[in-house]
């Protein structure tokens, strides 16, 4: 069970974290990952971190601006958003390596 928090509306140039909580599941040993949708697109992958050595992946379109970072203390992975763009704006999901999904939560970025 995962569950996002953090989404809302946001002028371009601004920031959000997004967090994810986890429960039921051993979450220390699962990659964790956050995707996107925006409407009329695909979901896309954002980023991941991996269980143990902190290793992330970014997306070119996101790289050098998100971050990703886990608490296993807290069973809980964040998305630290910096410098966001009205491209940005999507539903964000968390996701754990074995296909648990969260519901979701909106970022809009304004012009």
């Amino acid at each position: 069970h995962l569950v996002e928090s953090g989404g809302g509306l946001v002028h371009a140039g601004g920031s959000l974290r997004l967090s994810c909580a986890a429960s039921g599941l051993s979450f220390e040993h699962y990659y964790m990952g956050w995707f996107r949708q925006a409407p009329g697109k695909e979901r896309e992958e954002v980023s991941c971190i991996d269980s143990n050595y902190g290793r992330t992946y970014y997306a070119d379109s996101v790289k050098g601006r998100f971050t990703i970072s886990r608490d296993n203390a807290k069973n809980t992975v964040y998305l630290q958003m910096n410098g966001l763009k009205p491209e940005d704006t999507a539903v964000y999901y968390c996701k754990s390596s074995d296909d648990v999904w969260g519901q979701g939560a909106q970022v809009t970025v304004s012009s």
